[in-house]
């Protein structure tokens, strides 16, 4: 395979001498993993070892491109992450700022099943932005998840999504919950004339992890929800790929969060949670929303959207998804900050008051289409 996929890295060098010697160092540890004078010649040497194409100033640091070859990855979405940031992700001063797999590499990788267009489709909303309320708090049962779900449904929700924490809790075990919220959506669904998706959050141990994913989509999930900084990138990949299963993905943060917060280590924040979401198969991207809890900053949320939506990343365009700090009152802004296509979390300001989260649900519906 000639046809090489490209990763940028950001170094923090002393001067371009430095810099150079660091991606070249980089482009070993991510492959061959040995001293330049111990690669064997040939195919080694010629093909699976990692080439520096361009080291230039940037902004008080380095950009550097290394290029590898698609049989380094071996057609698998883990170790093609592996080689674009395995043991370099270790070291200080190195961070991935751009993935471009290239033809032959893309041609191997999981694109998103269902994408923008997709995830519209399947919920009878071809304009506008689309609301998710949120499932929480873990430690009530099944039957208070089913109410609020029956809610939101009433309310105007196109997607309804659990908590990240809904595991499979004594209050409210994984089979018996998903059974019981699949069960009201599609009753809701069926006497209103909506289209919600319901999306469970994956859980289970390794072992239980095939049959959960069979198990809710036999019991009526529209999607699934995946934490790849838990479950792996594979995982989602494995959901992506699969035809028969034909689930949605929406993968969320948790666990990835120190990847992106030094800024000269780990990755940009849409190469994280825009452009590896789509190499890795996702539809729909949740992060922390600028204004929230969690400190983003709206450069780095609209550096997410655009990596989630750009016609030119792998596969179809997905969703970018923030949560936190959205309110009726935030609406307008962040229809203007995200457009339209994009799946706006509600969580805890809903459940001030849960027994009419219908109605607050609708508050939201009329906000974003500008009533």
């Amino acid at each position: 395979m000639s046809d090489r996929f490209r990763v940028t890295y950001r170094l923090q060098a002393v001067d371009e001498a430095e810099a150079r010697s660091r991606a070249e160092a980089v482009a070993r540890e991510q492959t061959v993993e040995i001293p330049r004078a111990a690669v064997p010649a040939g195919y080694v040497a010629d093909v699976m070892l990692g080439r520096v194409e361009q080291v230039t100033p940037e902004g008080g640091a380095w950009r550097a491109v290394v290029s590898y070859s698609p049989d380094t990855a071996g057609g698998e979405v883990t170790q093609f992450l592996n080689v674009v940031f395995g043991n370099s992700s270790i070291q200080q001063g190195i961070r991935v700022t751009g993935i471009a797999p290239g033809a032959a590499m893309a041609a191997t990788l999981p694109r998103p099943r269902f994408g923008i267009a997709g995830i519209r489709r399947l919920c009878a909303r071809p304009r506008g932005g689309l609301i998710a309320p949120v499932l929480k708090p873990m430690g009530m049962p099944p039957e208070y998840f089913a109410r609020l779900a029956a809610g939101c449904v009433r309310g105007g929700a196109d997607i309804v999504k659990e908590d990240h924490g809904l595991a499979s809790q004594p209050a409210a075990p994984f089979r018996a919950r998903v059974r019981a919220v699949a069960d009201v959506v599609a009753e809701e669904n069926a006497r209103s004339g909506r289209h919600a998706l319901y999306f469970p959050n994956l859980s289970g141990r390794a072992d239980e992890i095939e049959d959960n994913l069979h198990f809710a989509r036999e019991a009526g999930a529209g999607g699934i929800i995946v934490m790849p900084g838990l479950f792996g990138f594979g995982t989602v990949a494995r959901i992506a790929r699969d035809a028969g299963l034909n689930l949605p993905v929406m993968t969320h943060p948790a666990f990835l969060g120190a990847w992106v917060l030094a800024p000269d280590n780990g990755f940009d924040h849409g190469t994280l949670f825009g452009t590896v979401q789509r190499l890795a198969g996702a539809d729909i991207s949740v992060f922390p929303n600028v204004g929230g809890r969690f400190g983003f900053s709206a450069a780095a949320c609209r550096q997410i959207a655009d990596a989630c939506r750009a016609p030119a990343g792998h596969g179809k365009p997905i969703l970018p998804s923030p949560g936190g700090g959205m309110s009726v009152e935030r609406a307008a802004d962040m229809t203007a900050m995200y457009g339209e296509d994009a799946v706006f979390l509600l969580g805890g300001s809903l459940l001030a008051d849960p027994d009419r989260i219908d109605d607050a649900v609708a508050r939201m519906r009329a906000a974003l289409d500008g009533g």
